[in-house]
């Protein structure tokens, strides 16, 4: 939580650029409620608390500016260089450029953060990582609150979009009628305290498909981990996957997904934002691979070390208000690429 790359987390895109409005998540804030949820699962399994807490709060320290959209720009961009994808570049944050204490890089993370923090990893990158990365390659699991962490943050973000989505006027009350997670808890609120609206209503039944969620998951998971009769961590590692949902709630959580990706991560006025977004991080990139110089020094001199992932690092360190300031200094207010205006 002290780590420079945890306070850029708060004007860092969920789905809506910062200056859209005040109330909108963050990636810091979607952060801290992943967090939040992750602690009340491994409380109720007996997990390690305190472990679980740190994989949610460092899983998105690589995410780039303006979400997913920054991040397909500029794996774009870095294709020649390996690409990139934030996962890895959350455990590249804790690993190597976090600069915290005068004998080491990085944050002096145990093995099983690190491992929780990397979600997925294709062959080839896993065989540059050492230990961390040879579950991928060995196909075996990582800790119970690895995979429950990974769950958390899917029930966070499932929820919050959902009352981001209402708040922003791009998703509409009756639309949610037809996604069985929320028209049933909505039926529910509603019984109990008629004539319920606006905020009041939307909150309640968010809080309540939370509670459904968070519930079976720690049932489900608690029945998976007593079938398979698992003792230690190796065994949990040789498992099959522990955490999870049972089908029914699984089908219900996929269902909202389904619903959020097709009317709100795609709802025009979304992606005409984003496509800007993209716009952005390709002219920020082109340009300084054009002219380095216009790096800030230590950036600048990681060139020489590291070659062009040192201009990979700096655009996936910048929050959206200090890549579109980058950006107007570079290019102009008046310049013809595409910006977001502010």
């Amino acid at each position: 939580m002290h780590c420079t790359a945890f306070r850029r987390l708060e004007y860092k895109t969920q789905v809506f650029v910062n200056h859209e409005g005040d109330l909108f998540r963050t990636r810091l804030t979607h952060s801290i409620e992943v967090a939040q949820i992750a602690r009340s699962i491994a409380r109720n399994l007996q997990l390690s608390e305190d472990l679980i807490e740190a994989i949610a709060l460092a899983h998105d320290l690589g995410h780039t500016p303006f979400g997913h959209a920054g991040q397909d720009a500029l794996n774009e961009c870095a294709r020649p260089w390996g690409g990139f994808e934030h996962n890895l570049q959350s455990l590249r944050v804790v690993d190597e450029l976090e600069q915290r204490y005068a004998a080491f890089d990085g944050l002096n993370l145990s093995f099983e953060t690190r491992e929780g923090i990397l979600k997925h990893c294709s062959p080839a990158q896993a065989r540059q990582l050492g230990e961390v990365g040879e579950r991928f390659l060995n196909q075996r699991r990582p800790s119970l609150e690895a995979q429950v962490a990974n769950l958390a943050d899917e029930i966070a973000y499932n929820n919050h979009d959902v009352d981001d989505g209402l708040r922003s006027g791009l998703i509409e009350l009756a639309q949610l009628q037809s996604i069985e997670l929320f028209e049933r808890h909505c039926h529910d609120v509603l019984q109990r305290y008629p004539g319920l609206a606006g905020r009041r209503l939307v909150h309640e039944t968010i809080r309540r498909m939370i509670d459904e969620l968070v519930t079976d998951l720690v049932d489900e998971t608690r029945r998976r981990v007593a079938e398979a009769g698992v003792r230690s961590i190796d065994e949990v590692r040789a498992a099959p996957p522990l955490a999870g949902f049972s089908p029914a709630v699984a089908e219900r959580s996929a269902q909202l997904k389904r619903f959020l990706y097709t009317n709100l991560y795609r709802h025009p006025r979304v992606t005409e934002v984003m496509e800007h977004a993209r716009n952005i991080v390709r002219d920020l990139f082109g340009r300084y691979l054009a002219e380095p110089a216009l790096l800030p020094d230590e950036h600048r001199q990681r060139i020489d070390a590291i070659g062009e992932r040192a201009i990979v690092d700096y655009i996936a360190g910048m929050t959206d208000r200090f890549a579109l300031r980058e950006h107007r200094r570079l290019f102009g207010a008046s310049d013809g690429s595409a910006r977001i205006p502010a």
